[in-house]
């Protein structure tokens, strides 16, 4: 599996796309926290679904289920938040890093 790129930092963009009072939008931040509070190069941003960017989103990717995520501005999940899932996605996004650094 190929991912896009991170951004010419490193890091990897989660973006979440919320909705009031959603438990599965709490959570999935929670998890996206604890990676960064972990060391994992990653960026979380947030977009609320009443926003523009949240409307286009949604519109585009059409999810079952809030939240919306994103790995690289790629369709990840929706609903609950596959936590093994982004973490096993995330170590493959390093090695591929690390493989076109030169030192993988």
């Amino acid at each position: 599996m190929t991912m896009p790129d991170a951004d010419p930092n490193g890091l990897t963009t989660i973006t979440i796309v919320t909705a009031p009072g959603c438990h599965f939008c709490t959570s999935a931040q929670d998890a996206v926290n604890r990676l960064v509070a972990e060391g994992a190069a990653v960026r979380l941003a947030t977009v609320d679904i009443h926003s523009d960017a949240g409307l286009r989103l949604v519109a585009h990717h059409r999810p079952a289920m809030n939240p919306l995520v994103l790995v690289n501005d790629q369709y990840f999940s929706a609903g609950r938040l596959p936590e093994r899932k982004l973490r096993a996605t995330l170590r493959l996004l390093d090695a591929q890093r690390l493989e076109r650094a030169g030192l993988g």
